[in-house]
């Protein structure tokens, strides 16, 4: 599946927070969406789920209707909340991502070897009878990455997923993705954390209002980091900064 942005342009009120990005992505890659807090990287993933419409531009899905869109996409959004009140098993949890495939969210035989496979692939098929509030936070995440895979998505997108977890809870979280992505699963990620981004990553965009895309491979990657985390850590010349690495400013392929 491919998505194809146009001329996207959003803003809130009369501030623009994006501003003409053009993108085409195809789901065989990993993409990591980095960029400065403010920058329009959240948006920007809340206008391709769906969940935002663009004010100028379009956004289309290659081979799917407007209405089908939801259907092949899934979005683990940021800082989910655990009602600690109300208790979830996490196999009840991943269940919810069969919710648009099911009456009422009445779950069949067939729903439920769904979820329990979708959790296999992240590793958290043994704690199918858990409270979802008695996990780390790690493994919470992984839990929302089964749900929206429950949901038979041809593209996960995700903001953040590795917010306010441990570095070795973070490479969990990458590698779950990265095995995700050779499987043919499409995975679209914002990241706070520039190393794992791109060391996970075969496709990277810097988000600040406009769009910069990056191709990352093993000749060029360490160059890119370098650049990114030393000598623009506060990414100060960003168009220099990726121009140098190879970038076309406002548009790309991934």
């Amino acid at each position: 599946m491919k998505i194809e942005i146009d001329n996207l342009s959003f803003r809130y009120d009369d501030c623009y927070v994006l501003k003409d990005i053009n993108l085409s992505y195809d789901s065989k890659d990993f993409l990591s969406i980095i960029g400065p807090n403010g920058g329009g990287k959240s948006t920007l993933l809340k206008l391709m789920v769906g969940l935002l419409k663009p004010e100028i531009g379009t956004i289309k899905f290659s081979g799917i209707s407007q209405s089908e869109i939801s259907k092949f996409t899934s979005y683990v959004p940021q800082n989910i909340p655990v009602n600690r009140l109300f208790p979830m098993s996490v196999l009840e949890v991943v269940l919810m991502g069969r919710c648009k495939s099911s009456s009422f969210c009445f779950y069949s035989k067939k729903d439920k070897e769904l979820a329990l496979d979708a959790l296999k692939k992240v590793s958290m098929q043994d704690f199918y009878k858990r409270d979802i509030k008695d996990l780390s936070g790690g493994q919470r995440q992984r839990v929302y990455i089964a749900r929206a895979l429950c949901a038979n998505a041809s593209v996960v997108m995700l903001d953040e997923p590795t917010a306010s977890i441990d570095s070795r809870g973070q490479v969990d979280i990458y590698n779950t993705l990265k095995n995700l992505n050779k499987n043919g699963i499409g995975i679209i990620m914002i990241s706070h954390d520039i190393n794992m981004a791109i060391n996970f990553a075969n496709k990277a965009a810097y988000v600040n209002k406009e769009l910069f895309l990056h191709d990352i491979n093993t000749k060029n990657r360490p160059n890119f980091i370098n650049h990114l985390t030393s000598e623009h850590s506060h990414f100060c010349d960003v168009e220099l900064l990726l121009g140098e690495c190879g970038c076309k400013k406002g548009e790309g392929n991934a």
